[in-house]
């Protein structure tokens, strides 16, 4: 009979015991947050992703009433900063911010990734959508892709692209598949270096996303030759879409995610992503994007998750096809 009372003691403490830690953490959700956010961009600075993040994190502040710190954490195309948010405790305090190509360029192109893309982070929301923006040094010569093939093809070992990240290796990897193309890759740690140094005149041509490289465009730094898409920009009229210009595989424009590590409560999920979809709404957020050329969409987390898998299994295809493999 002791033994009976004994074991049926130690059942009430256990279930007590769990009771008393889903009472906690129900707590600490409804007080969420009661602290700041780190905001990790995984890129160097002054790259789109880090002009996002500086932008978000601003009205984020607000809208959560604790302030949104923007950490830099750049390296190996930004799995460096990806892993940081991956490990780091689901409580909703550490965020990463990325552009989707990089996230789900960097799941099919790292064959040893310390994290899994599709399991260990949980997209919150994807926050805009931006065309990429094929642009030459005014220096070069051409005036269009079809100018840019035949130059690279009577110069084969001359032209080169600066690339920040993998992601913009696949892309302009996939525009020389389809174009027959010859140009040498130079890599940078972020969209932002690569940009500096295509501005200098140090590498000939870039394929980045057109929120960094509209302004340059505009100003006469760099020459717009194609925008990805099926339409072209409202704030370059005179460039033709990859459509128009019967450039295969550039009809859809990714966005850029925030997500957290995979685990984070479900409430706190959904807290995150009502703000950040009032946040993208504003006026003056809405119209800073659009005036970079970026769209907001402000999705359901469901929407990110299912966005991100269809883009993993697109990317999967696209290095089948070209055959492509980091050095």
């Amino acid at each position: 009979m002791a033994g009976r009372r004994a074991g049926s003691l130690s059942w009430k403490v256990t279930v007590g015991a769990c009771l008393a830690s889903v009472a906690l953490s129900g707590l600490a959700q409804q007080s969420y947050p009661n602290r700041p956010l780190r905001l990790i961009a995984p890129l160097a600075p002054g790259g789109t992703t880090d002009i996002l993040a500086r932008t978000m994190s601003q009205q984020l502040s607000g809208s959560l009433g604790q302030p949104v710190v923007v950490e830099n954490r750049a390296g190996a195309g930004g799995t460096v900063g990806t892993d940081f948010v991956a490990k780091s405790p689901p409580d909703g305090y550490t965020l990463l911010i990325i552009s989707a190509d990089t996230y789900t360029t960097n799941a099919v192109l790292y064959t040893s990734l310390p994290f899994d893309s599709r399991k260990d982070l949980r997209p919150l929301s994807i926050l805009a959508a931006s065309p990429s923006l094929l642009t030459v040094h005014p220096s070069l010569p051409v005036k269009s892709v079809k100018e840019l093939v035949a130059l690279s093809k009577a110069r084969p070992k001359d032209l080169n692209y600066g690339s920040g990240g993998t992601s913009g290796v696949l892309r302009m990897e996939l525009l020389k598949f389809n174009t027959g193309m010859f140009i040498t890759n130079i890599p940078y740690k972020g969209s932002g270096p690569a940009l500096i140094d295509q501005i200098a005149g140090h590498v000939h041509v870039g394929f980045f996303n057109m929120v960094a490289t509209l302004p340059q465009v505009q100003a006469g730094k760099l020459r717009g030759l194609v925008v990805t898409g099926s339409k072209r920009a409202e704030q370059l009229p005179g460039v033709p879409s990859t459509v128009e210009s019967g450039i295969k595989g550039f009809d859809e424009n990714v966005g850029y995610l925030m997500l957290v590590p995979s685990a984070t409560p479900a409430a706190i999920v959904a807290r995150l992503n009502g703000d950040i979809v009032k946040v993208l709404h504003l006026p003056e957020v809405k119209g800073r994007l659009a005036s970079e050329g970026s769209e907001v969409v402000g999705s359901t987390s469901e929407q990110a998750v299912a966005v991100v898998s269809q883009l993993i299994d697109q990317w999967q295809d696209v290095v089948r096809k070209t055959g492509i493999k980091l050095q």
